[in-house]
């Protein structure tokens, strides 16, 4: 049977296949979908110190090749996550990845150390939500701040430590390089980019509009995530995960030809929730019938190394 593993450093999965944070709940979500423990890690939605109710109003809006969402990091804080949530990823043997958000330097080192005591092994540090005031894109919009939280991070944390990168920006490379220098282990690429959704619809003589700003995901932004993974590629030598439209494991095939070790699904386990278990089973066949015997191997082909 082929090897599907990953094993880059601290970087260590079964499969390539990860489901996003925001997409896939905390847990057992999806059970009725797919077989949770076959996927490479699932990421928790973004947990924070304090519980958060989100922001108010209209909070997603469907668009004609994804969609706009400005949830604003609705979730139920670190202390409830790890009594309540925790225990069933751990119980049930589904690998995984706690992504963690917060408005300090400060918050976020407690959120890794807290992880650390629980046992947590792989933390994805949201540094890229554009949808809420305060915290995350604060910080991953400038490789200086952005290196500063890293290295904080990372003398409380001993796990796998991986940096979620915003698209927003002018120079993701930069940002890459201030996450590995300052000790992280994989970064994720990319995060929703910035957008306004509209629909309008005109009743008894007046125009009704329906309207979010937020991140936009889904089909969409493939091509900006494979030309960010591509840069990336070309100045880091840690792991670069990259998510943004897979659909497919064709899509899967593009991320890896543009440099990523693993991917992330995210917008589509909406529409299409076994998504993930699927893909496992299609690259695992694909593997089989055509003499691939490791992950790297097939990397390489489609690198044309």
């Amino acid at each position: 049977m082929p090897d599907l593993s990953v094993d880059k450093g601290k970087l260590q999965l079964k499969n390539p296949i990860m489901t996003a944070s925001g997409t896939y709940g905390y847990n057992l979500e999806y059970e009725d979908f797919t077989d949770l423990t076959k996927i490479g890690a699932i990421v928790t939605k973004a947990i924070t110190l304090e519980p958060r109710d989100g922001n108010r109003g209209q909070r997603i809006i469907e668009t004609e090749c994804g969609m706009i969402n400005s949830i604003g990091l609705e979730n139920v804080g670190i202390e409830r996550f790890l009594r309540e949530k925790l225990p069933v990823l751990n119980n049930r043997g589904i690998s995984f990845a706690v992504n963690i958000a917060g408005a300090s330097i400060d918050e976020y080192a407690l959120l890794a150390k807290k992880c650390e005591s629980a046992g947590i092994k792989m933390i994805e540090l949201n540094v890229s939500c554009p949808n809420v005031q305060h915290g995350c894109l604060e910080f991953g919009v400038d490789e200086n701040i952005l290196e500063a939280l890293v290295k904080t991070v990372r003398e409380v944390f001993t796990g796998c430590l991986i940096i979620k990168l915003t698209p927003n920006v002018t120079s993701i490379e930069k940002l890459g390089l201030a996450c590995r220098n300052a000790g992280a282990d994989a970064v994720s690429a990319i995060n929703t980019i910035k957008g306004t959704g509209i629909k309008l619809s005109f009743e008894n003589g007046k125009f009704k509009k329906e309207q979010v700003t937020g991140g936009y995901s889904g089909r969409g932004i493939k091509p900006a995530a494979l030309g960010a993974v591509l840069r990336l590629k070309k100045v880091l030598d840690i792991p670069i995960i990259g998510m943004g439209g897979i659909y497919s494991l064709n899509d899967v095939f593009e991320f890896f030809a543009s440099g990523a070790e693993a991917v992330q699904i995210g917008t589509a386990n909406f529409t299409h929730p076994d998504i993930a278990g699927k893909i496992v089973s299609e690259l695992d066949s694909f593997m089989n019938n055509n003499g691939f015997k490791t992950l790297d191997e097939l990397k390489g082909a489609l690198r044309n190394e």
